[in-house]
């Protein structure tokens, strides 16, 4: 959408037979207000999720797309969550310019989310809900109507580089029955972005792995009662994610997850990984919601769909994983533009992400 809007030629390379049906639609659908990620160890993370939740209010407002920001609680059920976690994310949250969280005490939670049980909560007003399949639908038309090209059904094969005239030198894209010579190539392919990345950079005999590691996250929605909350109910953050939440979607309707759950790191192809729900998780689903919700009844949840995080660190890394988004000037191939790791919160942060990758382009 950003590129096609400044007159430039767009194809766009689907491999399935609709747009959206991997990682973007397989998740929370949250706007996120951008208070996890520290700056120091998570830049882009920490920029562009606050960047795009901007972006993305103004465009739902403008374009009519169904959307409310709901507010979330983040919840501590301890002492030691309450005295040290809380106050460690309200100061992540400052270091990223956002200054809107309230502490709450457990009386002040209990008023709005009377059958919440935590020794207190952080609010954070600015997060939110969307629909993001109307939102895919709609950026692809924005897209479209700047005259941009969408082909479905076309797995790209292989990347090689036409050799030219030093920074002229295009790219050869070959998917389904197509050749395409192309100057400016978008690795945006989500799961499968290390191995279009892996093509390239063989091609250019660059000695650059980038591997993703992939951590399913099951959902299990609430059925026979209604939803007993008003905000999405998130505990406090533990490794690979934000812990097993409540969310809302904008049919009023419950769910709870992700949980974590690491694929093996043998498994390389996306197309391995199993995304049915393991309804033998349902008894850990239980055991963390009644940590914050001990009125959920039993038999209260049944598996409903699951997703998976392309993750640019394996399970146990003390390191924090970021985004990727590299051009030329990171790793010397012209015309190449590569986003790896793209897990949450990439739907968030989309419309920030093409503005890094607009400006990469243009740079090279």
């Amino acid at each position: 959408r950003a590129i096609a809007a400044t007159g430039r030629e767009v194809l766009i390379l689907e491999r399935d037979n609709s747009i959206g049906l991997g990682t973007s639609s397989r998740n929370s659908e949250v706007i996120h207000a951008g208070i996890y990620y520290p700056p120091q160890l998570q830049p882009l993370k920490a920029r562009l999720c606050v960047r795009g939740k901007e972006l993305m209010y103004k465009y739902c407002a403008d374009h009519n797309i169904n959307h409310r920001k709901i507010g979330k609680l983040i919840v501590a059920t301890n002492e030691s969550q309450l005295q040290k976690d809380l106050p460690s994310i309200v100061k992540r949250a400052e270091a990223n310019e956002i200054t809107d969280l309230r502490l709450l005490s457990r009386d002040e939670v209990r008023s709005i989310e009377p059958d919440i049980v935590c020794t207190g909560a952080l609010l954070s007003p600015s997060t939110g809900i969307v629909d993001s399949h109307i939102l895919m639908v709609e950026l692809l038309g924005d897209a479209e109507k700047n005259g941009a090209t969408l082909a479905l059904n076309c797995p790209v094969k292989n990347v090689e580089i036409l050799e030219g005239s030093g920074s002229h030198d295009r790219l050869l894209v070959q998917a389904e029955d197509m050749d395409l010579s192309c100057g400016h190539v978008i690795n945006c392919a989500g799961l499968f972005a290390d191995k279009v990345a892996s093509m390239i950079f063989a091609s250019a005999g660059k000695d650059i792995v980038t591997r993703q590691y992939f951590a399913k996250g099951n959902y299990y929605k609430l059925e026979g009662v209604r939803s007993p909350f008003s905000h999405l109910i998130y505990p406090v953050p533990e490794e690979g994610g934000l812990g097993v939440h409540a969310t809302i979607d904008l049919a009023e309707s419950t769910r709870f997850g992700p949980d974590v759950e690491w694929v093996d790191q043998d498994v390389d192809n996306p197309d391995d990984i199993d995304l049915s729900v393991d309804i033998r998780r349902a008894d850990s689903f239980y055991a963390e919601v009644r940590k914050y919700w001990p009125g959920l009844p039993d038999d209260g949840l049944a598996p409903d769909y699951a997703g998976v995080r392309p993750k640019c660190v394996p399970m146990g890394s003390k390191t924090k994983g970021d985004f990727i988004i590299e051009g030329p000037n990171n790793h010397g191939v012209p015309g190449f533009v590569n986003l790896i790791g793209i897990e949450s919160p990439g739907l968030t942060s989309c419309m920030a992400i093409a503005e890094d990758v607009l400006r990469l382009i243009e740079e090279s």
